[in-house]
């Protein structure tokens, strides 16, 4: 095997090794069980050997008290298997449980980097299927890893006592078993770990689809997105196909091996007990022994493929368990507290990467209380700067500081609690309503949501369902019109106790009466806190006291309504043009 299965198999037996209890009476039930399967061939072969040839040589109470002994060693034998099968359960559910939790953890302490860069259904994939295919694999395949070495050593050893000379035959059969099944192991690795990756990628195909419904049906693009589906699905079916494939091919190969090892026990076993060295019960026992030896291995290799494929899965769960956390705050650094909302931005360069840099020597100054809006065509920088802020990112060069405390002094943490954002792309919970609005606040009050709600200019639509504000929303709010939703997401912010908001083209889904009612709400709401608004729509940003013009990652102009307008520069240009 090479290093990564070596690791994965290591740390998923530290898993296991988590519940000492649990394990070891796994493992005393299972030796239990197997030995007492274990000791049946020797009983079957004293029965036999109860037997002489001729008339009235049966020696009968022998024969019934081998046969007794056998059917209570293979029934206390089973019930020890059903023990152990529901001891390995809890094992296993108990490992699976941990281990969807470090990955859900994990995510949550990820830096928002990462998911820039990933596919959301392939995140769901491996907190999913691939921690499915590891419990699989560790409920069942773990459990036949361990009866097959405790069968093939039993089986082993009493081959050994009953004819060594019989256990020739293995000399011949076993190295061709080990050799074609560790090159067939060896070539369908990288299958397995490549079915899991494509599994990955059509799952985050299928996530972006069933999100985009309208757009695709909108533009009559369902013939081009089945096609593109229907290409993805291939390349993932062709992955599990060979995978599958080659994988099934190592059982019946096996299985013919053993056939033939079979055979030629039968073979020298028929021969010693012509020429008198071997009686007839030890070569009817050696033959069972055999089947016992071979049994296991050629289930084994039956498995494999399942291994192959868990391990596969569980080098991508360890994947993200293991991925890099968002940096940690300096030793140094300290909770803010009292905040006034003073920012200021000097100096500041970004970028995502070495090649090209995203904002470039930005400065600007903004004073406690002031509403501040961005404008600037798409990919100006606008959102970014906002990523700066709140630490989701670090500046390259510069710094920005909030309260006159450079940021990267502070825990990230208590900073990112000075802020209360509203998105554009609205995110609810499934849950009532008033959960959903009374997110972040514990203390929430229903008095206080209410008023939160009659501020945003929802009051009136929650009163009227059935079950008022304590009516069930599904997951996202996808039972909500956008503009509900995007009001809701609003009163959440008006009920927050930041003192500073984000707020990225906030009124964008609802309609212009009811904006001017959000916007009169909130200019109530934002007295004596800093707001930064990105704005597309410039007619709800005139009272800006700041208002910063964005262009290829520079502020090339910064004032007020009046004072852009007057100076005739890109702003202008910008605010006219919408009004042509």
């Amino acid at each position: 095997m090479k290093n990564w299965n070596k690791k994965t198999i290591l740390r998923l037996v530290s898993y296991l090794g988590r519940h000492k209890a649990l394990l070891a009476a796994a493992i005393a039930l299972t030796v239990m069980s197997n030995v007492l399967a274990l000791i049946g061939p020797m009983l079957t072969g004293y029965a036999i050997d109860a037997i002489e040839p001729g008339p009235g040589s049966v020696i009968m109470t022998k024969v019934i008290f081998y046969c007794v002994l056998m059917i209570l060693c293979y029934g206390a034998s089973a019930l020890l298997t059903y023990f152990m099968n529901v001891v390995v359960i809890n094992l296993t559910q108990k490992v699976v449980f941990r281990m969807r939790k470090e990955v859900f953890d994990k995510l949550l302490d990820l830096p928002v980097s990462y998911f820039d860069t990933r596919q959301a259904g392939d995140l769901i994939s491996r907190i999913s299927y691939d921690i499915d295919t590891v419990n699989s694999s560790l409920s069942t395949d773990v459990i036949q890893v361990c009866t097959t070495v405790i069968t093939v050593v039993g089986a082993f050893c009493s081959m050994l006592y009953l004819a060594p000379a019989m256990l020739v035959v293995f000399l011949v059969t076993l190295p061709i078993t080990f050799i074609f099944t560790s090159s067939r192991v060896k070539y369908i690795k990288p299958l397995f770990r490549t079915r899991s990756k494509k599994l990955g990628e059509l799952n985050g195909m299928a996530e972006e689809l069933i999100s985009g419904q309208k757009t695709i049906k909108a533009y009559g693009r369902e013939e081009v997105i089945l096609g593109r589906f229907a290409a993805k699905n291939i390349e993932s079916v062709d992955a599990y196909y060979k995978a599958e494939y080659y994988g099934s091919m190592i059982g019946p190969c096996v299985n013919f091996i053993n056939n033939l090892s079979l055979t030629l026990i039968s073979t020298v076993g028929a021969l010693l007990y012509l020429f008198g060295t071997i009686s007839l019960g030890s070569v009817s026992s050696f033959i069972l022994y055999s089947r016992k030896f071979s049994g296991p291995i050629n289930e084994l290799a039956n498995i494999i493929s399942e291994i192959q494929s868990a391990l596969a899965a569980a080098e991508r769960v360890f994947a993200v368990i293991d991925e890099e956390p968002e940096k940690a705050d300096d030793p140094d650094a300290v909770e803010i507290a009292d905040v006034q909302g003073g920012v200021e931005v000097e100096g500041l360069s970004f970028s995502y990467d070495e090649s090209r840099e995203i904002l470039h020597d930005m400065n600007v100054s903004v004073k406690p209380g002031q509403l501040v809006a961005i404008v600037g065509h798409t990919g100006a920088g606008k959102t970014t700067l906002i990523n700066l802020l709140m630490r989701f990112y670090d500046a390259s060069k510069g710094r920005i500081t909030l309260d006159g405390v450079d940021i990267t002094k502070l825990t990230r943490k208590s900073l990112r609690l000075c802020y209360t954002m509203v998105l554009q792309d609205t995110w609810l919970f499934g849950g009532t309503i008033f959960d959903n609005i009374a997110y972040g606040r514990d203390d929430a009050t229903q008095e206080a949501v209410m008023e939160a709600a009659k501020a945003a200019g929802i009051h009136d639509y929650i009163s009227g369902l059935p079950n008022g504000y304590y009516t069930e929303i599904s997951d996202d709010g996808v039972n909500l019109s956008k503009g509900q939703k995007q009001l809701i997401t609003i009163a959440r912010a008006m009920l927050s106790r930041s003192e500073i908001l984000i707020l990225d083209e906030a009124t964008s889904n609802v309609d212009t009466r009811t904006e001017r009612q959000i916007q009169d709400a909130m200019y109530a709401l934002m007295e004596g806190r800093t707001c930064f608004v990105i704005a597309h729509r410039l007619s709800t940003i005139e009272n800006a006291d700041l208002i910063l013009v964005m262009d290829d990652g520079r502020v090339v102009e910064q004032g007020n309504h009046r004072s852009l307008l007057d100076k005739g520069g890109t702003y202008a240009k910008m605010y006219y043009s919408q009004f042509e």
